[in-house]
């Protein structure tokens, strides 16, 4: 005969199962994607965004969500490895449209959307720099090149400085952290909204904020592969991701404290005016993320070449999805229903 105790133990094993059958129920409409964020940038807290208050699942998705480790303690690890292949891609147009003229291995992919397209960094210096004038003849820091956001930055600086970016500065990869500054292996960074804030935390000159310049640039945006949008399911996927997307940004600019409470719990920036930095990076973040137009073709000029002559700046992206968004009233009815 069954125990008082052991009914019990069946009763709770069959309430569990039940509770996690009506859950598989509940998610087995939602569709699976696998997306990447290349970094942790302000550009791509809108995604993060989305992902923290749950707008995925209101759209019918099921996102696995990969971003690299948290450079701070008590930040969100996703604790799985980066997929082979992700089906979407957050990251930077200009580096991947220079990979697909250079790199017979690069991935062809296009741009869907964009949430970077107006340069903004900022060109800090050492202690003495105080101009830039005064970074003729010396280092500047730059990440992995000269195709990044802050490598085609450094070239506009130089275009703008009169400088001959190969005999008139040393544009030095891998030498974009304040740590590069503070051990003296470069003269001054692009700097980005994360660097910025550790800078001036430290001290150090603010020698231009680029956001003055008004150059377009082809900055962090949602890319994809042509031949995987051409499936129907796939289609309907992305549009669904850009529906959370335009959602995410939306939130992001009308709700600042929520904007730092995610940069808090995912990023584990804790210090309050380091946060206000990196928020206020975000400002230019469009809200209406259509691709950066004008910043793909000023790409195509400042990358020329050969096979970047080849194509046309209507290669690089497919805005169709964005747009049915847009004409269909969608992304204003999200502003709309803003507090």
């Amino acid at each position: 005969m069954t125990s008082r105790a052991s009914k019990h133990v069946i009763v709770r094993s069959g309430l569990l199962c039940l509770c996690a059958a009506v859950l598989a129920c509940g998610r087995s409409d939602l569709i699976p994607l696998r997306v990447e964020l290349g970094a942790r940038s302000v550009s791509k807290l809108p995604f993060v965004i989305a992902a923290d208050r749950g707008l995925y699942q209101k759209y019918g998705l099921d996102v696995e969500l990969w971003m690299p480790a948290p450079d701070f303690e008590g930040g969100i690890n996703v604790g799985f490895p980066r997929p082979t292949r992700a089906d979407i891609s957050v990251d930077g147009a200009t580096p991947h449209m220079v990979a697909m003229a250079t790199n017979a291995r690069a991935r062809p992919m296009i741009v869907i959307a964009s949430t970077d397209c107006v340069v903004r960094a900022h060109i800090v210096g050492r202690p003495g720099i105080e101009r830039l004038e005064d970074l003729e003849g010396k280092r500047l820091g730059i990440s992995s090149g000269t195709h990044t956001t802050t490598g085609f930055v450094a070239l506009l600086l130089a275009e703008r400085m009169g400088w001959d970016p190969v005999h008139d500065i040393s544009i030095m990869t891998n030498g974009r952290d304040v740590e590069a500054l503070r051990e003296g292996r470069v003269d001054a960074i692009v700097a980005s909204e994360r660097r910025l804030a550790e800078a001036r935390q430290e001290g150090y000159p603010i020698l231009t904020d680029t956001r003055a310049w008004n150059v377009p640039v082809a900055g962090n945006s949602v890319r994809v592969e042509p031949a995987w949008l051409e499936d129907e399911a796939n289609r309907d996927a992305a549009r669904r991701f850009l529906q959370a997307t335009v959602e995410g940004i939306a939130l992001f600019h009308r709700d600042r404290e929520l904007a730092l409470q995610v940069l808090e719990k995912w990023h584990g920036i804790t210090d309050r005016a380091y946060a206000e930095t990196v928020y206020e990076g975000g400002a230019a973040i469009p809200r209406k993320p259509y691709p950066c137009y004008d910043g793909i073709r000023l790409t195509m000029e400042v990358y020329d070449s050969h096979e970047m002559r080849t194509r046309t700046a209507e290669d690089f992206y497919d805005d169709s999805l964005l747009r049915e968004l847009d004409e269909s009233g969608f992304i204003d009815s999200v502003y709309a229903a803003a507090p």
